[in-house]
């Protein structure tokens, strides 16, 4: 189904899209049936929205989307089971005002999807994107992702909607998205704050918070991670100006009032490190002591690798460069940019031919384009300095 909006209300298409198909999904069509419905009564809503627009927007798509979906009911003999549901029809009227939007949530983030699939099925399903803003976002034939939302679709049609969730798995399919920051038409980082900002409204639980606040406090700094030329600037060199004083404001009050709860989860100790950056007037005051504490609490809740990595760059600001470098001596170098660690401790530590080497190998290993350039220029400019 592909339709372009251009229309200025798609914000509040997007927004009811989720609470619809839950309510499709509570009166009896499965889900796949129902997400096909609802897209079918967004393409209406485009259509017809702008000239007429509906005094209850939510009960105008339920029922146009309950309409279609029994009317897909009725030409497929497959389905022909459920045909008592025609004569089970609610009449016209406002929609519930129960929003059902969370377990929509639990539903598309089901750990029995693989992550990239339960990702693409919250947008799809939650956040209302077309299959072609998902694919573009993520740099596939669009194709290619209808056949992953199909499946995730078809996985999940069998999972009972009332069966309780794991709101933790809903978070990390939440932090995947935002991520992935902005390709194609989408900002999916923009897109991630406001489907987190919805589950905060339907939840009340503080890791809820914890990713809301962290998501927040990372994005006010997006103005300032590139140069105009397009290259990365490292957190350090950033011109704090330009990050968003509202956002970052935002993001710490969330933060306080979800550690004040006493519930300490990975995304609050995420967002107490974001804040104590944010909160430095420079690079020089930044308080890398209490960032290295708030690591000691992320690598115990998390026993993860890559936070013992970053914890050994806190060392290295917090105790010096020889001490960050015996943190990272306990870790694999096999892990992911443990060669850009390593190279920025040994120069920060004096040794410039081993610092210029390891840029240059980590260069090599780069996730992405960006990247790679940007190690690539910090080995340069370690050589040059060396042959002066």
């Amino acid at each position: 189904m592909h339709f372009q909006v251009t229309w200025s209300d798609e914000a509040l298409l997007r927004s009811l899209t989720p609470s619809v198909l839950a309510i499709l999904v509570r009166r009896g069509a499965d889900f796949a049936a129902a997400e096909d419905a609802v897209q079918d009564a967004l393409v209406e809503a485009v259509r017809a929205w702008p000239a007429d627009p509906p005094r209850d927007p939510k009960g105008w798509l339920v029922t146009v989307a309950w309409r279609r979906f029994l009317d897909a009911t009725r030409s497929d003999a497959a389905r022909r089971r459920r045909e008592d549901l025609v004569d089970e029809e609610p009449p016209p009227g406002p929609a519930p005002a129960v929003d059902e939007t969370l377990q929509l949530y639990f539903l598309c983030a089901h750990p029995s999807l693989t992550p990239s699939s339960a990702v693409a099925l919250t947008l799809r399903a939650v956040g209302g994107l077309t299959t072609r803003q998902i694919a573009q976002a993520y740099l596939v034939p669009e194709a290619t992702m209808a056949q992953r939302i199909s499946r995730a679709k078809r996985t999940v049609s069998s999972v009972r909607f009332d069966q309780p969730g794991d709101v933790a798995t809903v978070l990390r399919v939440l932090y995947l998205v935002f991520n992935e920051g902005y390709s194609g038409d989408v900002d999916l980082s923009a897109e991630a704050i406001r489907l987190t900002r919805q589950l905060a409204a339907a939840i009340d639980h503080p890791e809820v918070a914890g990713l809301l606040a962290l998501m927040l406090l990372h994005h006010a700094r997006r103005a300032a991670r590139t140069a105009p030329d397009g290259s990365l600037v490292p957190l350090a060199e950033q011109d704090r100006g330009r990050w968003d004083t509202e956002l970052i404001a935002e993001g710490v009050e969330i933060l306080q009032a979800a550690l004040a709860r006493d519930r300490l989860g990975e995304f609050q100790a995420q967002a107490a490190i974001a804040a104590l950056h944010a909160d430095a007037p420079t690079a020089e005051e930044t308080d890398w002591v209490q960032i290295v504490e708030w690591y000691d609490e992320l690598a115990r809740l998390t026993d993860s690798p890559v936070v013992r990595l970053n914890r050994a760059v806190a060392v290295g600001e917090a105790d010096g460069p020889r001490a960050g470098l015996a943190a990272l001596a306990a870790l694999n170098d096999s892990l992911p940019r443990h060669a850009a660690v390593a190279a920025y401790l040994h120069e920060r530590d004096g040794d410039l031919a081993t610092a210029a080497r390891l840029y240059a190998e980590a260069a090599q290993k780069a996730p992405n384009l960006a990247e790679r350039d940007h190690l690539t220029r910090q080995a340069a400019r370690l050589n040059a300095r060396r042959g002066r």
